[in-house]
């Protein structure tokens, strides 16, 4: 009897669940995520297709031998080849080293940079707003026109930085032919752009700071360079990260730029870095399979400079 009993209420309870489990699949089917899926379905997909797909599709192409569209990539065949070559060719070494370099010397020049600037915008000075928006101009101009400007301040004859040089009896100097020169004034472009970018994530970390912590450190005779040094720019490191973040993925695509400058696939020896160098593999000599390998190796750069940061957004409970 018990046990005839305990099925039909086992019996019940399945029903139940089963019951339960619909009304719950009516109302996710009802419910504004699933009504809404046309709007944001679609460029979901899209973008998966077009970014995912592509690099998949690029990572594919990068072990086989693929030479261009005269003939189809062999899947059945797949090996690291291009990329051992890559690891031993010296043209990829000095790329790498310049990409390197590039990346060291942009970043940090325009971190100390827009620090300093965003310090002196904290101090109140007179005409705060058009100094910041003088400052972060630049940042609105696209590398094509940054290119242009910067192409036209390098002139040897008639462009102002050999001018004002000139003033003080140096000069003039070949700042775009000389290979020793070319990545510094590369470099000092990239600077002038974005530095003003910098300037404003920091003033944004700085102005969430309490006025408490200043009144503090005046009451206890701390002058104001160490109140900054000692107290306020440790507590810059969220915004020293994001800002640092953003200026080397800028920094990975470069390529836009140096082509706006210099106008071809091969610039000047002292700039010519990975993003170039897998742009002229492509499409000036048809090593697709080649290009691939280095475009390979420049999402594994663009990842290690990512990865930290969102694992240190994650620490940081921001994720």
């Amino acid at each position: 009897m018990e046990s005839s009993q305990d099925a039909v209420a086992g019996a019940g309870t399945g029903e139940h669940a089963v019951e339960d489990r619909r009304a719950r699949l009516r109302r996710f089917w009802k419910s504004d995520f699933v009504r809404s899926a046309p709007y944001w379905g679609i460029p979901l997909l899209l973008m998966g297709l077009a970014v995912y797909g592509g690099i998949i599709w690029n990572i594919l192409i990068s072990l086989t031998d693929y030479q261009g569209f005269l003939e189809r990539p062999d899947y059945g065949n797949l090996d690291l080849e291009m990329y051992r070559q890559a690891l031993s060719d010296s043209a990829v070494h000095l790329t790498a080293r310049n990409t390197f370099v590039l990346l060291v010397a942009f970043t940090s020049v325009s971190l100390v940079l827009g620090l300093f600037l965003a310090v002196l915008l904290d101090r109140d000075i007179r005409e705060k707003s058009k100094v910041q928006t003088i400052y972060l101009l630049p940042m609105a101009l696209s590398f094509v026109v940054t290119a242009q400007f910067w192409l036209w301040m390098y002139n040897y004859n008639d462009g102002l930085v050999n001018t004002v040089i000139g003033l003080f009896g140096l000069g003039p100097y070949n700042w775009i032919g000389n290979p020793s020169l070319v990545l510094g004034a590369v470099i000092f472009a990239l600077i002038w752009q974005f530095s003003g970018y910098t300037m404003v994530v920091f003033l944004a970390g700085l102005q969430s700071i309490s006025n408490d912590q200043f009144e503090a450190a005046r009451v206890d005779g701390a002058s104001i360079f160490k109140t900054y040094w000692r107290v306020i720019i440790p507590q810059l490191k969220s915004s020293s990260v994001s800002a640092a973040v953003v200026l080397m993925i800028f920094a990975l695509k470069i390529f836009t730029f140096l082509y706006a400058m210099f106008g071809t696939y091969r610039p000047p020896k002292g700039t010519d870095v990975l993003a170039t160098l897998m742009v002229r593999e492509a499409f000036q000599l048809q090593k697709w399979a080649y290009s691939a390998s280095i475009a390979t190796i420049l999402l594994a750069m663009s990842l290690l400079v990512i990865a930290p940061y969102l694992y240190y957004q994650y620490r940081e409970g921001a994720l």
